[in-house]
């Protein structure tokens, strides 16, 4: 079992490293120069220069990948005195947890917090910009994945136990509809509908976070009612998914030989349905919903641009509109870490629940 976590965990890094090289070279081929977004139009060369050096975009690109490779790892090594190093160890951007001396003096092992450099528009750390979107965009996943599985598992066991019925073939319908419904197309839908057109009835917004501020702008509050329609369009894919396939996992489930025994021995339908059918039928669900939850956070991002949420989504589409690279390529990385990081949980879940799946 420790090798099998340990290989998933090493595949999990080769993917991590896949990615990060993949979004370093892309968003440093482009030809967008970070300097003068930085200083303005009417910057002078010598500025622009100066601001690159600082950067280090006057280095090589394989040193420049390289510096971001130290910066981004937890583990890195640096330079502690030498301020015109490429590797200098700037307590302004690094947040030190434990440092090891090696070598000359200068030459430290460091331990610390990703740095995932500055924002080019905001000169913030891109940890912080992130910091402040990712609960939001964390919210609005776990409220649509609970939403998309309570109503699924509901749906699909009633789709199982009614099958061939209208509620069984309407549920296919509308679940085809819901996985081939692509989510930015869904979130104008269901902003038009329900907060323009129902909007007297509904009273929801079109556009809106978490946090809103009051009409004279004295205040901040907390406004619920603006995550319901981002959670509900949000939830459209991973519900049709669950319903479905719930129903398809209670069928097979109730075709078993215990099942049929259990009805043998007089047991009423809601004990076999609630005792014996639907505990066994839920393994696979609940493997799907683990990972759709990760899905949610890479798929909110057009939602929330949709309907204003100021979570990842927003931050990310901000940052190419305006090319910071810093902040998109900091929302890609933490994008991939929690699906790669989700993926090893459940291979090692799947392992726990059925050891045949470690492969030796």
């Amino acid at each position: 079992m420790f090798r099998f976590i340990l290989k998933r965990l090493f595949y999990g890094f080769l993917v991590l490293l896949g990615v990060v090289t993949i979004v370093f070279f892309l968003f440093n081929v482009l030809p967008a120069d970070p300097a003068r977004m930085m200083l303005g139009q009417r910057a002078d060369i010598s500025s622009i220069e100066a601001v690159n050096k600082e950067l280090g975009r006057d280095k090589p690109l394989s040193i420049q990948y390289l510096t971001y490779l130290n910066d981004i790892s937890p583990i890195s090594f640096h330079n502690a005195s030498n301020t015109k190093s490429t590797w200098y160890l700037n307590p302004s951007n690094y947040d030190v947890k434990m440092s090891f001396s090696f070598g000359d003096d200068d030459k430290v092992l460091v331990l610390k917090s990703p740095y995932l450099r500055r924002s080019y528009q905001s000169q913030r750390k891109v940890s912080e910009v992130l910091a402040e979107a990712i609960p939001l965009t964390a919210l609005l996943a776990f409220v649509s994945i609970i939403i998309a599985s309570m109503l699924g598992i509901v749906i699909g066991v009633l789709s199982a136990l009614y099958k061939d019925g209208i509620f069984d073939k309407a549920t296919l319908v509308l679940s085809v509809f819901g996985m081939s419904l692509p989510s930015f197309f869904a979130a104008i839908l269901i902003a038009w509908i329900f907060a323009f057109i129902l909007s007297e009835f509904t009273g929801l917004n079109m556009f809106g976070s978490l946090y809103a501020v009051d009409d004279f702008g004295d205040y901040f509050y907390i406004d619920i009612k603006n995550l319901i329609l981002p959670a509900i369009t949000l939830g459209i894919r991973p519900l049709a998914i669950v319903s479905e396939l719930t129903r398809n996992s209670f069928l097979d489930v109730l075709s078993q030989d215990y099942i049929r025994t259990a009805k043998a021995k007089g047991l009423s339908k809601t004990a076999i349905i609630m005792k014996h059918a639907l505990k066994n039928a839920l393994n696979p669900i609940i493997s799907a919903i683990s990972g759709w939850f990760a899905s949610l956070l890479a798929g909110a991002v057009f939602v929330e641009y949709v309907f204003d949420w100021k979570g990842l989504g927003v931050v990310m589409v901000d940052g190419l509109e305006k090319f910071d690279f810093p902040v998109v390529m900091g929302t890609l990385l933490f994008i991939s870490v929690v699906l790669v990081l989700i993926n090893i949980f459940v291979d090692i879940a799947y392992a726990l629940l059925d050891p045949r799946v470690i492969i030796e």
